[in-house]
């Protein structure tokens, strides 16, 4: 492993850690242990253990899936062992369940469908980059989840508030785009003569990247409703909706998107009118 790919773990890891310490203040224990921190060993964990056979059959196919479950099995123990859970923590815990479930099954459907993730050709044929991106999809799990399991473990026990119905309200919304558009986006792709080709129709028509706006907003939409329970560190926990956002717009998500498709259509006057008239991420009416 070279020296740039283990400090880039040991700070993945000290992330963990620390978010997990931040997040754990005031709030359940299994035994001596915070709730929070088990959870958190947990993300890094199941993700490691994942690595192994997937590092084995030099194979991305479960990597989507793997995060999925990670989130599911965050959102059970933390549940289990804080119980008993007030009626913003069920709420909370269902709704970052049912997105898992929904975007894991997607995700590894359309991966299954193309035979790939062509994100992984290069680094899965290194074992310590390979290993590395296991470890972000843990410190990934854990920092966007954060706002969703200081609800759930912590010691606070509020009724619901105007807090808890604007976030469900900015989740069910965000849900709801993230569902839409990439429903479209798969229609889209069926049909043979879009073949190869960018959709500019239905919320793609208001956003070039609506399912990632989608995503964005129902994570602030957890964020929010976690407000009135946060005390001390526990404020750290509010990074969640930021590094999303972070992460989907600067990093891994829209960047590479761009990138490829600039490659792909970018001399076309169809796609640089696209680009020109249509908001990178969050949503605006058509003109005309």
């Amino acid at each position: 492993m070279s020296l740039k790919l283990f400090i880039a773990l040991v700070v993945t890891i000290l992330i963990g850690g620390l978010v997990s310490l931040a997040g754990s203040q005031g709030g359940a224990t299994a035994g001596s242990i915070p709730v929070f921190l088990i959870c958190g060993l947990l993300a890094f964990g199941i993700n490691w253990l994942a690595f192994i056979p997937a590092n084995a059959a030099k194979t991305e196919k479960y990597y989507d899936l793997t995060g999925s479950f990670t989130y599911l099995s965050l959102m059970i123990i933390a549940g289990v062992l804080s119980a008993p859970l007030d009626a913003r923590s069920m709420i909370i815990a269902l709704m970052v369940i049912v997105w898992a479930l929904r975007l894991g099954s997607f995700l590894f459907l359309r991966i299954r469908d193309d035979g790939g993730d062509q994100r992984f050709d290069e680094i899965k044929k290194s074992p310590a980059r390979f290993f590395l991106t296991w470890s972000m999809q843990a410190i990934w799990v854990l920092l966007t989840a954060a706002s969703a399991l200081v609800i759930i473990t912590n010691s606070t026990r509020l009724p619901l508030d105007i807090f808890a119905f604007v976030g469900i309200g900015l989740w069910i919304a965000g849900f709801a785009i993230e569902v839409v558009s990439d429903r479209q986006k798969r229609e889209f792709r069926k049909v043979p003569e879009n073949k190869g080709r960018y959709i500019s129709t239905g919320l793609w028509a208001w956003s070039r990247h609506p399912n990632y706006f989608g995503e964005i907003l129902l994570w602030t939409g957890v964020t929010v409703a976690s407000l009135p329970v946060l005390s001390g560190w526990q404020w750290v926990t509010i990074i969640s909706p930021i590094f999303v956002a972070f992460l989907i717009i600067r990093i891994s998500g829209v960047p590479k998107l761009e990138a490829h498709a600039k490659k792909k259509w970018g001399d076309e006057k169809g796609y640089q009118d696209y680009v020109s008239s249509v908001p990178l991420v969050i949503p605006r009416p058509p003109k005309g």
